[in-house]
């Protein structure tokens, strides 16, 4: 799940980009709105969720709304402000929000209105995938192996790993590139060494293997890798 996160406080910023990562996001952060929108002109379709502040440097979050709803993008937003009046809230929702978070709020409030946007959006996929006996649950992201005797055995993953393993089973029998696969999984600003993408899929098929669910991803040679269903 990749989430663009616009919020230009350095401590606020900071404190949701960690919250975010430990529940397993991918996270972009940008901190004024003319940086959010390069990541949004161009990107914008890699992203499931986006957190946007309303007063912020360069652009306003109002105007990354009212851009991004003139690309007909429905990418699910949640606005961030100070703004308590009811006529600001009703200018963010016509602008194109999908939920409005007046600020101080908690982070356990702001994980909620993630998880009810996912819930609602046409853009999410199913909250569970299944390939053979291997189950991922993206709701409680977990991954397990349902052995012979029907028992569901935990698989335990980095977050990266479950990125990766999510990633391949949202997009069973097709070849993805490696460059598909970092730039959906690590956040733009990272510095990835060359074969980032092969360690991490190199690690994942140990731990698979280890419960019995070998050669499920295949290399394809100067290419990338396919999952097999």
């Amino acid at each position: 799940m990749r989430v663009l996160l616009v919020e230009d406080e350095p401590d606020l910023g900071k404190a949701i980009d960690r919250t975010l990562k430990h529940e397993k996001y991918i996270v972009d952060w940008a901190q004024d709105g003319c940086e959010a929108w390069e990541y949004l002109d161009s990107h914008w379709t890699q992203y499931n969720l986006a957190i946007f502040d309303w007063l912020l440097p360069g652009l306003s979050g109002l105007e990354l709304l009212r851009r991004l709803r003139a690309k007909n993008s429905a990418l699910p937003v949640l606005m961030l402000t100070a703004k308590d009046r009811m006529e600001d809230k009703v200018a963010g929702l016509d602008a194109g929000a999908d939920d409005y978070l007046v600020k101080p709020f908690g982070m356990a409030e702001l994980l909620a209105r993630l998880r009810a946007l996912q819930r609602r959006s046409p853009q999410i996929q199913p909250q569970q995938l299944q390939i053979g006996n291997l189950i991922l649950d993206c709701g409680n992201r977990t991954a397990c192996h349902l052995d012979k005797n029907g028992k569901n055995q935990i698989i335990s993953l980095t977050n990266k790993e479950f990125q990766l393993l999510e990633y391949f089973m949202k997009h069973p029998n097709q070849i993805v590139t490696t460059d598909q696969i970092r730039n959906q999984l690590w956040e733009a600003s990272a510095d990835t060494f060359s074969n980032v993408v092969a360690a991490q899929v190199r690690l994942l098929r140990r731990k698979l293997e280890s419960f019995g669910c070998a050669n499920l991803i295949e290399t394809v040679h100067g290419i990338g890798y396919r999952m097999k269903n």
